[in-house]
């Protein structure tokens, strides 16, 4: 006896987050292995000065692209095969933004850091900025194909040989942080090779789309391709989303290396790199599985764009609640046994810290109402509202308290962010109400 359409949907649907979910689970601790064994053999200034370069390349990756890949979700959720019309806009606009990018990073090593080993980190790993692009795009076409299984694989190569880079320092210790500065690039260098048979075939509308029926090959309508200009105004809300996001999640770090020094920077590092691992479960349910479909639902089955709007609030509010139990409980005794004595500082770091799953959850959540149609802009609001309160709250703590500054500057950014959020999704609804009593008139 076949099972009922809907619980056989829902049950495809439990069985690939799981799947997500175990390969996100081991892209982490990858990540974690190696945040490890390079605490350990660089020790905390090193490792401070290494890290906060890599967050530095890493807030400026997502100028490269400026949201492409998020606005590529919408529009094929929207037009289905015809979004292939925005393809060669996309080509010009993904060139000139990636050599952007890379300038920024150039320039900042020249000029803003000092000349010591953070410069030769910053232009060492200038090349991240691409290999995070190459995975983006092809974890996109790959989402677009309900390909999960393979994005999951994809989105676990650099962390992989990230922590090879790692046992290698591990077994030969007169390696030195340059040593890594150059692996991380290298691999960077090495991953964009391996993507190129995919993006070729993204550039060429080779994309087995899923969820649109098969593809309709009659001629194009009369409507004209549109241009760099047309895609900038549909695209500049997930730009500026994905460019401010590092910043409001990354400033800490950095900041702290310069106002601070490399050490307080390394220890809130650790922090950082234990939330980050965290953050990975709303980001796999909802940026690498739902995303696509919460476009299509919104667009062609708002019932159940909203079914599982509602559901999914209530279900992250309470997983946000059970990880944060979970980091007070076994933070104090895990981190000392995987980074070593050094770092216990970070164990108070992470009390603080342990305030934000719930609330990063529950803004995930809501904030997926803000991913459809043309209503990013709020999103975008309360990102740039967020991202202004972690740059002040970080100024104005870190000098009086430190690295504990820093993380309750986290803390209050995170609850600017969920608090814009929602205030973003309430204009959403009153616009969606009254747009539809205008309609019913």
């Amino acid at each position: 006896m076949t099972a009922p359409a809907g619980v056989a949907a829902w049950r495809r649907a439990a069985m690939t987050v799981s799947m997500l979910g175990v390969a996100t689970a081991a892209g982490a601790v990858m990540v974690f292995l190696t945040q490890a064994l390079l605490a350990r053999q660089l020790g905390p200034t090193d490792y401070g000065l290494f890290a906060s370069s890599l967050v530095t390349v890493t807030m400026i990756a997502p100028l490269a692209g400026f949201g492409l890949t998020q606005f590529r979700l919408k529009v094929y959720g929207v037009e289905g095969w015809a979004a292939h019309r925005w393809l060669a806009p996309s080509l010009r606009f993904t060139l000139v933004t990636s050599l952007l990018a890379i300038a920024i990073v150039v320039a900042w090593a020249l000029t803003i850091a000092p000349p010591d080993d953070t410069r030769f980190s910053l232009l060492a790993l200038t090349p991240v900025v691409l290999g995070i692009l190459a995975v983006n795009l092809v974890s996109n076409k790959l989402r677009l194909e309900d390909r999960y299984g393979r994005m999951a694989l994809t989105q676990m190569v650099i962390p992989g040989s990230r922590l090879l880079a790692a046992i290698a320092l591990f077994l030969v210790p007169q390696l030195t942080g340059r040593f890594v500065a150059l692996s991380y690039g290298a691999i960077s260098l090495l991953v964009v090779l391996w993507s190129i048979p995919q993006m070729r075939a993204m550039v060429r509308g080779e994309i087995d789309l899923k969820g649109h029926g098969p593809r309709d090959e009659a001629p194009a309508s009369a409507v004209a391709d549109p241009g760099v200009g047309a895609l900038w105004s549909q695209a500049w809300a997930y730009g500026v989303y994905a460019v401010l996001y590092p910043v409001f999640f990354q400033i800490s770090t950095i900041l702290l290396k310069y106002i601070q020094g490399d050490t307080q920077a390394g220890m809130y590092a650790i922090a950082m790199a234990v939330m980050t691992a965290i953050y990975l479960i709303p980001a796999t349910i909802y940026q690498k599985f739902l995303l696509g479909k919460l476009h299509r639902w919104a667009a062609h089955d708002k019932p159940k764009f909203q079914l599982v709007y509602r559901r999914g609030n209530v279900a992250m509010l309470g997983l946000g609640l059970a990880v944060s139990a979970g980091l007070v409980l076994l933070g104090p005794w895990l981190i000392p046994l995987i980074f070593g004595g050094e770092y216990r500082r970070v164990v108070t770091i992470l009390m603080v810290l342990a305030l934000c799953p719930p609330i990063r959850f529950l803004s995930t959540a809501l904030g997926s109402a803000l991913l459809t149609e043309n209503h990013m802009r709020f999103r975008v609001y309360a990102m740039a509202l967020a991202t202004f309160a972690a740059i002040a709250g970080n100024i104005l703590l870190i000098p009086v308290l430190g690295d504990l500054g820093a993380a309750w500057a986290t803390v209050a950014a995170e609850t600017v962010l969920l608090l814009g959020t929602c205030y973003g999704v309430r204009r959403f609804t009153r616009i969606q109400r009254a747009d539809a009593n205008s309609a019913s008139r």
